[in-house]
Formats: C-alpha cells, sequence, structure tokens
C-alpha cells in the first residue's frame, strides 16, 4: 500500500489535498508516481460535477510498480498519461479512433458510470481509497495526485530529454491543439488559417499549422497579452477582437481581408464559448473546413448560410489521438525545436498552491500553468 496525497473535491465548488491509500497493482495495473500535473479548464470545471473524484488528467511522472500482466513498462519508466484510455479491441479502436473507444466513452465526458457499468479503461474503483472508501479518479487517471493507479493502457513511456513540466502538458492541451490541426483538418502547406482563442489549446493549433507549413495563420483573441504569445507560437498576424463582438463579426471581416478567396482555408475554435461555436464558419472560404476544437457541448443556433457553399464543420476530440502514435511524434518534433513545450509552461506551482494556479489559468495569465511536485 502507498500513502499518497491527492486534490480531492467534494463535487460543489471546492476541493482540498487529502491523504488517500493506494493499494498494489494487480494484472494490468500501474502505479505511477507522479512528477508534474497541467492545470486545465476542465480541472476546474470538475469541481462542479457533483460528486467526489481526485482531480486532474494531465501528467508525467515515473513507473513506481506494475502488476504481472503488464508488458510495456517497467518500474524506473518515465510515462505520460493518456485520459481517453483505449481498450484496443472494440471498433473504433480498430479503426484507429483511439480517442473515440466505444468501452470507455462513458468516462470522456466526465460522467458517472451508470450502475453496474465497467469501464475498461478504469483501474479497480477500490484500489484507491479516501478516507476508507473508494474514489473516482478524473477521467480514470487522477493525476493531481502525488501517486495514482491506472491501467496499462493509460500510460506512453518515452525515453526523451523533457522536463517533467513540460511533458505532463502532452496528454491533453498539446495534443488536443496540435492534433486537431494535423491530424483532423490535416492543413496543407501553404494554406490559411484562423485560430479563435490563443489559450493553451488555440497556440497548440497555431504550432500543429505552422508545422504543417501554413503560410498565413490569425490569431483571434480579446486578450492582447495571448495575442504576443501566439506570434511566439507561430501566429503571422494577430486580431484584437472586442467583447461586444457578436458572434465576432467584425474580427471575421478583418480576417477575410488579410486573405484571398473570400475566407481562410481552415478556422479553429478554441474558446469553449457556445455563442462563437459557428464563428469558424464565418471566417472559411468556400469549401473550407471549419473546426470546434473546444468541446462545446451545449445547443448552439447556427444560420445555414453559414456553411455555404460546401463547407465543412469538424466537432473532434481529443485531436483524434492515438497516443502510442502521437505522443513520440510530439516528443520527436520538440526535440527538433519545431514543438515548443517548455516556452508552454509559463508557470509552475507546488501542490498546495494548486488554488493559485486555477485563478492564474481563469485569468487568462498563463498559456499553461503545471503543479510540479518535486
Amino acid at each position: 500500500m502507498i500513502l499518497a496525497k491527492a486534490a480531492i473535491t467534494n463535487g460543489n465548488g471546492k476541493f482540498s489535498i487529502e491523504p488517500i491509500e493506494i493499494q498494489s497493482p494487480q494484472s494490468d495495473e500501474v502505479v505511477v508516481k507522479i512528477m508534474a500535473s497541467g492545470v486545465c479548464h476542465t480541472d476546474h470545471d470538475s469541481l462542479h460535477w457533483g460528486r467526489s473524484v481526485i482531480l486532474g488528467h494531465e501528467g508525467a511522472g515515473i513507473v513506481e510498480s506494475v502488476g504481472p500482466e503488464v508488458t510495456t513498462v517497467t518500474p524506473g519508466d518515465k510515462v505520460i498519461l493518456n485520459w481517453a484510455i483505449p481498450c484496443g479491441r472494440c471498433f473504433q479502436c480498430q479503426e484507429q479512433n483511439q480517442h473515440i473507444c466505444e468501452n470507455n466513452s462513458p468516462v470522456v465526458a466526465g460522467d458517472a458510470l451508470p450502475d453496474g457499468e465497467v469501464s475498461t479503461g478504469h483501474a479497480r474503483l477500490e484500489s484507491t481509497l479516501y478516507k476508507g472508501q473508494s474514489i473516482e479518479r478524473s477521467f480514470n487517471i487522477g493525476t493531481l495526485s502525488t501517486h495514482t493507479l491506472v491501467k496499462e493502457q493509460a500510460v506512453v513511456k518515452y525515453n526523451h530529454k523533457i522536463p517533467f513540466s513540460a511533458a505532463s502538458i502532452i496528454g491533453c492541451g498539446v495534443m488536443t491543439g496540435y492534433g486537431s490541426a494535423v491530424n483532423t483538418a490535416k492543413v496543407t502547406p501553404g494554406s490559411s488559417v484562423a485560430v479563435i482563442g490563443t489559450g493553451g489549446v488555440g497556440l497548440n493549433v497555431i504550432q500543429g499549422a505552422r508545422i504543417s507549413g501554413a503560410a498565413k495563420i490569425i490569431a483571434v483573441d480579446i486578450n492582447s497579452n495571448r495575442l504576443e504569445m501566439a506570434k511566439k507560437f507561430g501566429a503571422t498576424h494577430t486580431i484584437l477582437a472586442d467583447k461586444d463582438d457578436k458572434g465576432l463579426l467584425r474580427a471575421t471581416q478583418q480576417v477575410k481581408d488579410l486573405v484571398t478567396n473570400g475566407g481562410t482555408d481552415f478556422a479553429f475554435e478554441c474558446t469553449a464559448i457556445p455563442a462563437l461555436g459557428a464563428a469558424p464558419l464565418g471566417m472559411v472560404r468556400n469549401a473550407g473546413t471549419a473546426v470546434q476544437v473546444s468541446g462545446i457541448e451545449e445547443e448552439v443556433t447556427i444560420d445555414m448560410q453559414l456553411f455555404e457553399w460546401d463547407k465543412i464543420y469538424i466537432n473532434p476530440l481529443y485531436g483524434k489521438c492515438r497516443p502510442q502514435i502521437d505522443f513520440p511524434k510530439i516528443l520527436d518534433l520538440y526535440t527538433k525545436g519545431d514543438l515548443l513545450l517548455e516556452e508552454m509552461v509559463t508557470a509552475t506551482y507546488k501542490f498546495e498552491d494548486l488554488e493559485h494556479a486555477f485563478s492564474d489559468m481563469l485569468s487568462g495569465k498563463n498559456a499553461k500553468g503545471v503543479i510540479v511536485f518535486e
């Protein structure tokens, strides 16, 4: 048994750092000593899920122990955690859509599993105890904890030289943004791109577009500091939008003034603001591709004229992540100097300063904030 500490929410907006007990791993389970955990808007959202949960879904660490059926990692290995855990057997996994695994989908949206239903991505619930009772880990990994017990499929081994703080953010924000540009939209060399929202995900869309060879990358945001960050990560043009610009109509015209053919080839929405769900459709040319990256899960009213003509609108999950394929690619790009990761981490925090990290995130201060455990 391991005595650990974890950030635990009561589900009603509050959290505290509490002692937990983690059992020894069985079968295909792995115990990871978390070295760093990214701080994401979803972590803050999980404070309001209405149930007790160990927070965190971006992390990197060191394997501490493994179950007898584990074959891909051994104690001492460095690993990045992956929250969309594939079973490897269902139809979608066989189609290389591992990010939308049919067996693990109930936990993707942060929903509790129905009574009696077991997710194959979920290590034994009873393996982690809080005050003597089993407790759920956010997205089955719960990385805002000194240790976590997960399924083997939730970890990706790596040998690259990279700080744990930078490695930790690959498993959500980096993968979602980079993958949306590279895997989902398949941004083409010489193309034009608009990116709405330049937080951690938007900056990685910009990086993915730059790496793909886009000639013009237009960043749109209401925060001038974020737009300055966007230039560092590859934006060729920036547009400071107004909060009162409904649907970003004025910003859309500014985008169109910067390109030919009536709009950009690709446009990405990265704000999670429902009122902007249709905005990328307005920015792309006829037959262009609009991508709703941020995961809006509310009803959105869209003028169907925005789809004229032959426009494509995609609502992908997690940048179509194939963890064992995409994480090494991202690390190789980092090693070459093509993908900026350390620069993405604009602040690190001690575990006990998690509240401060949330505050800085919500104020838009950081590209990415990271909790560093050692």
